[in-house]
């Protein structure tokens, strides 16, 4: 089973680049929306004023009126694209900042994958040559005369 991590983790420079790669784009389009709010906002402002004049006529006002709240209606819906966006950025931030939390945690995994291979084979080390130690002590203690002298008591 800890073989199967590691092989995971070896394979993940792929995903990286391509997570990058995805990331400048989404941080391209993002910023083009910004561009494209921010401008859509002060145009709309621009003529918000521009029309904002008073005349005579009845029509002309009624004119004006229905054109304010066009653009009004506009700059709410552009202000509205902004806060969604910033909304999507917090996500996009919170989300990337996880992102490399995975990989600094399967980083530590493969390390720590690597070190329990490490003792395990210590380990095993540790107990073949005490196997061996307890083989000797055990055919010292068989032959010893201390043994002999014990059992013909």
């Amino acid at each position: 089973m800890n073989k199967g991590g590691v092989g995971l983790t070896s394979g993940g420079s792929g995903p990286t680049s391509a997570a990058a790669a995805a990331a400048a784009q989404k941080q391209k389009t993002l910023l083009q929306r910004v561009d494209t709010d921010i401008t859509s906002i002060v145009e709309n402002f621009n003529h918000l004023v521009n029309v904002a004049r008073v005349s005579d006529p009845p029509v002309r006002n009624s004119q004006e009126a229905f054109m304010m709240e066009m653009r009004g209606a506009r700059m709410v819906q552009a202000a509205d694209s902004l806060l969604k966006l910033v909304s999507e950025l917090k996500q996009t931030a919170i989300f990337s900042g996880l992102a490399s939390l995975n990989e600094r945690v399967e980083q530590q995994t493969a390390a720590f994958d690597q070190q329990a291979e490490k003792t395990e084979q210590m380990l095993s080390r540790i107990g073949e040559e005490a196997a061996g130690c307890l083989k000797e002590l055990e055919s010292h203690y068989y032959s010893s005369a201390q043994r002999i002298d014990q059992g013909e008591q």
